[in-house]
This record gives C-alpha cells, structure tokens and sequence, in this order.
C-alpha cells in the first residue's frame, strides 16, 4: 500500500473535483482543498465547531458582517450594573440557547436572530400589559424562542421558592434579550450557515470545544 501522502496526491477534492485535497474536512466527511475549505465555510459546508480550520479562521473572522445601523432597540437602556444584577438570568437564557442550538440540527445564528427578534417583540408587548406572543415562523427559532422561555419560567419558579414571590420583571428579561440581541449582531459572520454567536455563547456558558481554553469571565458586550 502507497503511503498516506501519495495517497492523497492522487486524489481529488470532494467539493471541486479538481483541485489536489490538502485537508480532512469534517463536515463533509472527505479530503478537501484549502480553496473550497476557504470558500464553503459555513456557506456550502455545515462546519462542525471543533473543526481545526474553522476555529483558525474564527480568529481572523470579521464579526458583525450584516449588522444594522442602526442597532435596533437602542431605545431600551442596558448597563453594565444592569448586567451584573441580573447574570445568573443571563446565564440562564444563554445556557438555554446554546444547548437547544446544538442539540437541533441545522440551528445556525441567523435561527437565533429570529427567535431574538420575536420574543423582543413578545416582551415589548407583555411590558405594556397585554398578554400577546410573538412566535417565529421559522421552526429552529420557534425552538430556540420555547428554549428560552422555558429558561425564564424556570428561573422565576425558583426565585418565588425561595423568596416567596417572583423578582424578575418583564422588563429585566426585555433588557437581557436585547443584550444578547446586540451580542449576536456584533459577533455573527453574516454566512449562511454561520455558528460564531452560538460558538461564542458556549465558550462563555456551554461546554468549550476540545482544545480551548475555557473563558475566565461572564460575557460582557458592551
């Protein structure tokens, strides 16, 4: 048997056909070009988070590609003090997110903007006093948007256990929800099948991929 390296001298790329593949791509489970691994980054390839190539390229990455200018919500203030009060929520919400992400194939951040999106529209409402949901239309954010709801009821049934009486107020979960909002615009790479949000999330409150280091602090976006 010829060695591995000749091998692969003598093969073809999975992607073009043409070119002489130089790497292994996960996610399309075969050997590929550094041309199409450049080009069908999370636009024709579902990149898996712990690949090797993608996570290089997260370094170099231009976060915020597609966002709005300017932000939308700006008119519900989010401060740092705001934040801090409030982290074991935003743990809570993020953690929820995350783990619906990547336990649902096919999640990716553009799911996660719209099930952002919705439930800001569902707390503006709830904030003036009329029960009324937003739900997306969109069946990824739909889980995404039920993920962290659940997430909120959850958080305010143990506060009521053990304070007697639920502290967190729509308003607190609108103002987290922006935040993460603006978070997602800032650090999504606008591709098609883009993660970075998600990825960045979990760094900061999932389960960090194999071969990083774990963030030493909350996420703080300001």
């Amino acid at each position: 048997m010829p060695p591995a390296s000749s091998y692969t001298e003598c093969m073809a790329c999975a992607i073009c056909a043409r070119r002489r593949p130089r790497r292994h791509c996960p996610g399309v489970h075969g050997e590929i070009c550094p041309t199409c691994c450049g080009e069908g980054r999370e636009i024709a390839v579902a990149c898996p988070l712990e690949c090797e190539y993608l996570r290089e390229a997260r370094k170099h990455d231009q976060g915020g590609t597609g966002r709005p200018d300017p932000l939308p919500n700006l008119d519900i203030r989010v401060t740092e003090e705001f934040l801090e009060s409030r982290e074991a929520l935003l743990g809570s919400m993020a953690r929820a997110l995350v783990r619906n992400a990547l336990d649902t194939a096919g999640v990716v951040d553009l799911d996660a903007r719209d099930a952002l999106a919705a439930l800001i529209r569902t707390y503006r409402t709830l904030a003036t006093g009329i029960q009324y949901e937003t739900r997306p239309e969109n069946r990824l954010a739909a889980g995404l948007y039920d993920a962290m709801q659940e997430a909120v009821a959850a958080f305010r049934s143990r506060e009521t256990g053990q304070l007697g009486i639920p502290r967190t107020r729509d308003n607190d979960v609108l103002g987290l929800l922006v935040f993460i909002q603006h978070f997602e615009f800032g650090s999504s790479n606008g591709r098609k099948r883009g993660r970075a949000f998600l990825d960045a999330l979990r760094e900061f409150y999932g389960e960090p991929p194999r071969g990083a280091p774990p963030s030493a602090s909350p996420l703080i976006f300001t």
